[in-house]
C-alpha cells in the first residue's frame, strides 16, 4: 500500500513548472507555433510546451508521440500562468483513434498536463468510446493536474464515454505512479461509463483534490475483473490513495443506460483493492460509496473507507456487497470514523443509510457517527450471505423514530437492535452534537458522546489524519466520527505548546465561496512573526500576510478569494520554529 500525505502533493505540485529542456510556446501568433500538436510532436523529455490563450478554441486532439524519461525529465503540456487555454472538440473526427479522445496518452509515460479546458467532445456512435482525457496501455509516471472537463458526452444507446480515464490494458506491464490532481469534471453523458475511472493493470495512484459534479453516472470508480487487462492476475485497479475530492450532483435517472434507475456513485470500487479513502465528501449522489464486485466468483478486498463525509445523498449512504445473487464478493474492508449525515433524501424502499448486501466477509466498520431522517433504515443488512462482518463503537441517532433491519427482523429500539444482531457491544444512540455537516463540516462539539469514544485498530488503519487533515489520535485516545473534536474545537487538546511554537486549525468553511478564516494560535511564551502565504495548486503565491511580534493570541485571519478561481489552494503558516499547511477548496 502507498503511503503519500498532502505535504508530500504539494511539493509535487510545486515542482511541475520545473524543466532543464527546451520550452516552446503556443499562441495565436508571435510563437513558436500555432498548433498544440505541432509542439507535441517536436517535444522531447525535459521539454515544456507552453500554451497561451487566443481568441477561439483550440479546435483539436493532443496525441503524445513519444516519453519523457527518469533521466531527462517530463514532456509537460501546460497553460501559460493566469491563463486557460481551451481544447474544444467540436470539430472531433475520431479517424482511426482508439481510444477516442481529446488528449490521449497511449503508452508514453514522464508526461504532465496541466492547466487546461478540455470541453465538448458530443457524439451519437455506439462504436466511439470517447473521454476529455486518456490514459491507455502500459505507462508510467503520469500527472494530470489542475484540468477541467467538461461536456463529454456519448448520445448513443448501449455505449459509454468518460471525462477522465485510466485503463492499464497490457498483460504484465501495469499503468504505475499516476497523480491526478485539481482537475474539474461536469456536464458529462456517459451512458454505462464514468466520470473518472481507473480500470484494470493499473497501481499506485494517487486521485486527490479533484471535483467531479452533475453527470449522469458514477463520479469516481475503481474497477477490476472486467478483462481489459487479459492477465486476470494483475486485471485490477490496486494500491491508490484517494483523498480530498469531492463528487455531488451525480444522478443515472434519464441516462439511456439506466432509465429511472437511481444507481450512480458517488465513489465506487467494483474489483479494486488495496486503496485507501480518506476526507473526500459525496453528497446528493444515488449513493454515497459503494464497494463491490459486479462478477461472480471475483473479490473486491483491502478497502479502508476513513474520515470521509457522507452527507444527504438521494438513495444510500454507504453499500457493500452485490446487488444480487450472481455478484462477486467484498472482504477484509475497514470502514472507520466516517460521518454519515441524513442519507436516502428521496426515501427509496430499498434505501438507507449503510447498506450490507451479497457476500461481505470479514468487514469492519466502526467509530462512524451515522445520523439518519425519521423512519430511514440506519444500518440494512438484507441477506443471509457473508459472514464475520463487524459493527462496534459506532454512534447512531436520528431526529425521529429509528429504524435498523437485519436479515427478516425490524428492530425500533436500539437495545432490541444489539441484542437481536449481536453486534455493536460498544455503541452509542445519542446526538452527536455536529456543528454543520450540510456546509461539509462534520465537526462535533466538545461535549459530543463521540468523544474518545472510539477503537484504535491501527494506526495504518485508522489513518495518521482527521477530515481537517490533523492529528486523527490524541493522547492515544480517538473520537466517533470524521473529525477529532479535540483539534477543531478547543486548544485544550493540544497540549502546551513550546515557546516560539504555533498551531494551525482546520480553515473554516472549508469548501468555501469566497471567504474562509484561517486560525491559529500561538505560544504564549514567546514573541514571535509569524507568515501566512496562500499558494495555488500550481504552487503560484496569490496572497500573503505578516502578523508581528504575536504572544500567546489567537489569530483569525479572513481570506476574500472574490478575485480567485475555483480550485485547490494551500495556506501555509510559518515561523522561526514551525511550517504547517493547510488545504483549502474554493469552488464558485
Amino acid at each position: 500500500m502507498i503511503k503519500i500525505y498532502l505535504e508530500i502533493l504539494f511539493l509535487m505540485i510545486l515542482s511541475v513548472n520545473v524543466a532543464t529542456g527546451t520550452t516552446y510556446v503556443v499562441a495565436e501568433s508571435g510563437a513558436d507555433f500555432t498548433s498544440i500538436q505541432e509542439a507535441v510532436n517536436i517535444a522531447a523529455a525535459g521539454d515544456t510546451v507552453l500554451v497561451r490563450e487566443k481568441s477561439e478554441p483550440y479546435f483539436e486532439k493532443i496525441t503524445f508521440p513519444r516519453s519523457g524519461n527518469e533521466t531527462n525529465g517530463y514532456i509537460v503540456l501546460i497553460a501559460h500562468q493566469n491563463e486557460t487555454p481551451i481544447i474544444d472538440g467540436t470539430n472531433y473526427s475520431a479517424g482511426g483513434d482508439w481510444p477516442q479522445g481529446l488528449v490521449r496518452i497511449v503508452n508514453k509515460s514522464y508526461i504532465k498536463v496541466i492547466g487546461f479546458e478540455i470541453r465538448n467532445l458530443i457524439v451519437s456512435n455506439s462504436n466511439l468510446f470517447p473521454a476529455g482525457i486518456w490514459l491507455y496501455g502500459a505507462l508510467n509516471n503520469v500527472e494530470i493536474i489542475n484540468n477541467k472537463i467538461h461536456t463529454i458526452q456519448q448520445n448513443a444507446n448501449n455505449a459509454g464515454a468518460h471525462g477522465l480515464a485510466v485503463y492499464g490494458t497490457h498483460y504484465t506491464t501495469p499503468i504505475s505512479n499516476i497523480l491526478i490532481d485539481g482537475n474539474e469534471i461536469y456536464n458529462c453523458k456517459l451512458g454505462w461509463s464514468e466520470s473518472l475511472v481507473l480500470n484494470g493493470n493499473v497501481e499506485n495512484f494517487v486521485v486527490s483534490n479533484n471535483v467531479v459534479h452533475d453527470n449522469n453516472n458514477i463520479a469516481f470508480d475503481f474497477i477490476g475483473h472486467e478483462g481489459e487487462c487479459p492477465n486476470p492476475e494483475l486485471d485490477q485497479a490496486r494500491d491508490g490513495l484517494v483523498i480530498g475530492n469531492i463528487a455531488y450532483n451525480i444522478d443515472s435517472r434519464g441516462n439511456p443506460a439506466y432509465g429511472n434507475e437511481a444507481s450512480a456513485n458517488g465513489f465506487y470500487v467494483d474489483g479494486g483493492k488495496d486503496i485507501i479513502f480518506e476526507r473526500n465528501i459525496a453528497y446528493n449522489c444515488n449513493i454515497g460509496f459503494e464497494v463491490a464486485s459486479e462478477h461472480g466468483g471475483k473479490s473486491t478486498s483491502g478497502i479502508i473507507i476513513r474520515n470521509n463525509l457522507i452527507r444527504e445523498n438521494i438513495v444510500v449512504g454507504l453499500a457493500i456487497g452485490g446487488y444480487d445473487s450472481q455478484r462477486g464478493s467484498i472482504d477484509n474492508c475497514k470502514i472507520l470514523n466516517n460521518t454519515f449525515y441524513k442519507n436516502n433524501t428521496e426515501i427509496f424502499g430499498w434505501g438507507a443509510e449503510i447498506l450490507v448486501q451479497y457476500y461481505s466477509y470479514d468487514n469492519l466498520f466502526a467509530n462512524n457517527i451515522v445520523y439518519s431522517n425519521s423512519d430511514i433504515p440506519i444500518v440494512k443488512h438484507t441477506t443471509n450471505t457473508g459472514s464475520n462482518n463487524i459493527f462496534n463503537n459506532n454512534l447512531y441517532f436520528t431526529d425521529g423514530n429509528a429504524v435498523w433491519r437485519w436479515g427478516a427482523n425490524s428492530y425500533t429500539n436500539f437495545e432490541n437492535y444489539k441484542a437481536g444482531t449481536e453486534q455493536e457491544d460498544n455503541s452509542i444512540f445519542a446526538d452527536p452534537l455536529l456543528v454543520n455537516p450540510s456546509d461539509n463540516n462534520p465537526s462535533i462539539g466538545v461535549s459530543s458522546p463521540a468523544v474518545d469514544k472510539g477503537i484504535i485498530v491501527e494506526q495504518t488503519q485508522n489513518g495518521e489524519y482527521d477530515f481537517f487533515s490533523n492529528s486523527r489520535i490524541v493522547n492515544n485516545k480517538i473520537d466517533i466520527g470524521a473529525v477529532e473534536s479535540q483539534v477543531v474545537s478547543s486548544i485544550k487538546g493540544i497540549g502546551k505548546l513550546a515557546p516560539g511554537d504555533f498551531y494551525l486549525y482546520p480553515a473554516y468553511p472549508n469548501p468555501f465561496n469566497p471567504e474562509t478564516t484561517i486560525r491559529f494560535r500561538l505560544s504564549p511564551d514567546t514573541e514571535e512573526t509569524v507568515f501566512l502565504i496562500i499558494y495555488n495548486s500550481l504552487g503560484k503565491k496569490v496572497h500573503s500576510k505578516v502578523f508581528k511580534n504575536y504572544s500567546g493570541n489567537e489569530v483569525n485571519y479572513r481570506w476574500d478569494a472574490s478575485e480567485n478561481s475555483s480550485g485547490i489552494y494551500y495556506a501555509q503558516v510559518s515561523s522561526s520554529k514551525k511550517n504547517l499547511t493547510n488545504k483549502l477548496m474554493l469552488i464558485k
